[in-house]
């Protein structure tokens, strides 16, 4: 029978070291005593095993049983032992206590791969319970609006068809081509496709962000729902982009595939925080955005295969760019949608985003030597011309027109009406900013840095 005391009542009694008797501290270091079995428990009879044990600083207080509102044959006992933090455990009849939550959770390592990013912000759940209702109530709208901007499987492009066919018996002499279309292209070149490759590897990633979404997610993993198709649907169809860039990439031979891979691992055990805050809000704006400036990062690629004289990767990455294209119209859709019927959340969405500064989905990309591998990606990027401060400007004008911000005003507030007007002046003044920052970089000394990706060559950042 456990007794269950008040916490309010309870008296406060001082646990001290138990007095050992004469005949015990008499035989204290015969080997052939036997040690004397315990008989009470204490605060760590609770605790298991694999828990990280930490002593006090100062005793503990006993602990105080509190007991639930129905108790039951498998009632759960919160233990409480004040002052210490309050870690709750569960105890049932014949099983040991297992930890089930703990406040505050476990800091992140320091140090490693896997060590703790400097992300934007910790803030969760920003969008109001009741918003929750405007997504139930477009579910119709998407099963008619965005379920048919996806394509069957069956008329869908595969990896397969722009590769060698290994079952040939013309795959070696394919290859081989294959190879000599390769040779052509410059290591820059290849350090933009590999980072590439590596954000579309990352789609377990992105799928996760997505399910975090209040009122979206699905709920199940298989959801009827036709914003959890939609989800499923757009990671499948995503899925074939790295793919097809990877299987290229392995059979060119110029590059080093153990440190690609290494860090898509590295990259997938990292995460993202695009600051979305489980709002769907903030999440379709920043998807809105994404999928528009990977269109044009995959579009600039096909461009450069082209002018390098292979016609067949540019054929791939220009098919690449057109699912991008499809998918962010479809993304656009759901802003637009959202701006009808809740015209003031919607517009403080986008300049929340547009203030936090859309970060890209791959920004703690890493091999496990370079930390900084992705500023040195997007400075080869931004060098090229394959994605630049200047198409970030223009998605952002871009968005503003599609989405006819400059006109809106119904249903905004002052707030809104702000938000609106911090939107619509931000094109131009980034503009501006890049313009300078172009000037600065023409006077700088060009840096050589080291690539993993391309067996530790350099290339210009």
């Amino acid at each position: 029978m456990v007794e269950f005391i008040d916490r309010r009542r309870a008296p406060k009694v001082q646990l001290s070291p138990p007095r050992r008797s004469p005949a015990k501290h008499a035989d204290a270091g015969n080997s052939t005593n036997q040690q004397v079995p315990r008989t009470e428990q204490t605060p760590t009879d609770f605790v298991s095993p694999d828990f990280p044990r930490k002593p006090p600083a100062k005793p503990l207080h006993p602990p105080v049983f509190r007991p639930p509102a129905k108790p039951t044959a498998h009632a759960t006992i919160q233990l409480v032992a004040p002052p210490s933090p309050g870690f709750i455990y569960t105890r049932r009849a014949g099983v040991r206590c297992r930890p089930l939550h703990s406040h505050p959770p476990p800091p992140p390592p320091a140090s490693g791969p896997y060590a703790a990013q400097p992300t934007q912000r910790a803030r969760c759940n920003s969008m109001p319970p009741e918003k929750a209702e405007v997504f139930r109530s477009l579910e119709g709208w998407a099963a008619r609006s965005l379920l048919p901007l996806l394509k069957p499987v069956e008329e869908c492009w595969q990896p397969a068809d722009f590769l060698p066919d290994s079952s040939s018996e013309m795959f070696g002499h394919e290859v081989r081509e294959l190879r000599a279309r390769a040779a052509g292209l410059p290591d820059e070149y290849f350090v933009v496709l590999v980072g590439d490759m590596v954000t579309e590897e990352a789609l377990p990633t992105y799928q996760t962000m997505i399910n975090t979404l209040d009122g979206v997610r699905d709920e199940t993993g298989a959801s009827n729902c036709p914003w959890a198709v939609w989800t499923r649907a757009w990671t499948a169809e995503e899925n074939r982009h790295g793919d097809i860039l990877g299987k290229y990439m392995y059979l060119s031979g110029r590059v080093d595939m153990r440190m690609v891979e290494k860090t898509v691992q590295y990259l997938i055990g990292s995460g993202m925080d695009p600051g979305t805050e489980n709002n769907p809000y903030l999440g379709f704006v920043y998807t809105s955005f994404q999928e528009r400036a990977t269109a044009v990062s995959h579009g600039n690629t096909a461009r450069l295969a082209r002018a390098h004289g292979d016609d067949v990767l540019a054929r791939a990455c220009g098919t690449i760019a057109a699912d991008e294209k499809r998918h962010e119209t479809a993304y656009g859709r759901i802003v637009e949608q959202l701006l009808q019927l809740d015209p003031e959340g919607a517009v403080l969405a986008v300049a929340d985003m547009m203030r936090k500064r859309i970060t890209m989905p791959a920004h703690l990309m890493h091999d496990g030597r370079d930390m900084d591998l992705f500023e040195h990606f997007a400075a080869v990027a931004q060098r090229l011309g394959v994605y630049t401060a200047r198409d970030y400007a223009d998605i952002v004008e871009f968005l503003v027109k599609r989405w006819k911000l400059e006109t809106l005003e119904s249903g905004l507030s002052g707030e809104g009406r702000r938000a609106r007007d911090f939107v619509c002046g931000l094109a131009p003044r980034m503009r501006r900013a890049a313009e300078r920052a172009e000037d600065r970089a023409k006077k700088d000394e060009p840096r050589m840095v080291k690539f993993s990706w391309i067996f530790d060559r350099e290339a210009v950042v």
